[in-house]
């Protein structure tokens, strides 16, 4: 279908993305996808929703407050449970209670959908999925519903009956994918979609300049997440110590405590230390950047390789984060740090072979899907098209 007749068709029509607070990942993933599909469908109607805010408070506070508190305090029972109902059969009694009870859970959600009346569904988090599956399964939805998965790994609940297409991270997903009975017409390796920012280049010399740094010196980004966790002033303290002349962006994200400590470091080391708070902008700050430094969500996995930076990462949380950092440091876009002394340690090798850190630059651009947003908006739009078609003849 040529674009222009993909733009006449989609006008008028509502695409609903459904995303889980549960970490930001889900959510800026969705976001990327709206945006993408804002700017190139301006006459398709784009809605984002958070499931979770017409779901039971009960319910929410198990896929959020919950499951933040457990990865944070208990990470060993998280890998037990990850790995439990990645094992568990779909129609085990404890499988089809939950589902009942999440069913009875989400009625707002579903009432919500049927009021939108959209054109396609595109989850961003299994939950929804599985709600929506049900009502299909039911006969109470028919519009196409589409699953992007949002890590480098496969858990068994994202896999739903009556869902269109699958999105899926990479090669290694698609294969998971079609080994447990999905269809291999309806997964499309598309990427981990990353906001339209990161697909673009940015002049590294005007980033760098608008912190306060010289873009012709190598520089490091340290990332907390949003929440800015991870004591980030000791961490930077300790690798500004480090012999050689480099920069260090260190993003605190909501965090002001460790921005203000970060701050008060910077004083000590004028011009090599750039504290960051919050921030819509990180593409910016990874365009200065010849590495990043964080936890390998699947999120920040992807903008990173989107914009060619190689990794160390650290402190994955076990299951998905786990299998994200395992992809990386297989195809060499990253290397691990298990602990403060191994980060000091990847420092000093990187800036000692600088050779490694352009090969791991490279591997991480080949790695980059910038376009991924784009692959799923149009196969969506291109898929609505074609039912709508087929439906007036």
């Amino acid at each position: 279908m040529k674009e222009g007749e993909l733009q006449r068709s989609m006008a008028g029509k509502t695409i609903v993305l459904l995303s889980v607070p549960a970490g930001a990942g889900h959510t800026r993933i969705a976001e990327a996808i709206r945006a993408c599909a804002a700017a190139d469908h301006p006459d398709a109607t784009v809605i984002h929703l958070d499931a979770m805010a017409f779901a039971t408070p009960l319910l929410r506070k198990v896929y959020t407050g919950f499951y933040l508190r457990l990865i944070a305090r208990a990470p060993g029972l998280w890998r037990y449970i990850y790995r439990w109902t990645d094992a568990a059969r779909p129609d085990g009694l404890l499988s089809r209670v939950r589902r009942r009870i999440e069913r009875r859970a989400c009625r707002m959600l579903t009432d919500e959908i049927a009021a939108l009346q959209p054109d396609a569904i595109i989850c961003t988090h299994f939950q929804p999925a599985e709600v929506l599956s049900q009502q299909i399964a039911a006969g109470k939805l028919t519009c196409p519903l589409w699953v992007q998965v949002t890590d480098f790994d496969l858990h068994r609940m994202w896999l739903q009956p009556h869902v269109t297409g699958y999105f899926a991270a990479n090669d290694e997903v698609a294969f998971r994918m079609h080994g447990q009975g999905v269809a291999a017409h309806v997964i499309y390796v598309a990427g981990i979609p990353t906001m339209p920012a990161f697909s673009v280049t940015h002049d590294r010399a005007d980033c760098a300049r608008a912190l306060g740094l010289d873009p012709a010196l190598p520089t490091f980004l340290l990332m907390g997440g949003g929440a800015g966790l991870g004591g980030l002033h000791r961490v930077a303290q300790q690798l500004l110590a480090i012999p050689g002349n480099f920069q260090l962006i260190v993003l605190a994200g909501k965090n002001a405590a460790e921005l203000a400590a970060l701050q008060r470091l910077a004083v000590r080391f004028p011009g090599r230390l750039a504290p960051q708070g919050y921030t819509d902008r990180v593409e910016r700050l990874m365009a200065c950047a010849d590495l990043v430094i964080t936890k390998p969500g699947g999120a920040t996995t992807a903008e990173c390789l989107a914009m060619g930076v190689p990794m160390i990462v650290n402190a994955p949380i076990p299951g998905q984060e786990e299998h994200n950092a395992n992809y990386l440091l297989e195809h060499g876009a990253a290397l691990k740090a298990v602990d403060l002394p191994t980060l000091d340690y990847r420092i000093r090798y990187l800036m000692a072979h600088p050779e490694k850190l352009a090969g791991m630059a490279a591997c991480a651009r080949a790695l980059g899907r910038p376009q991924a947003a784009r692959h799923v908006v149009e196969t969506v739009l291109v898929q609505a098209a074609r039912q709508q078609d087929a439906a007036h003849v």
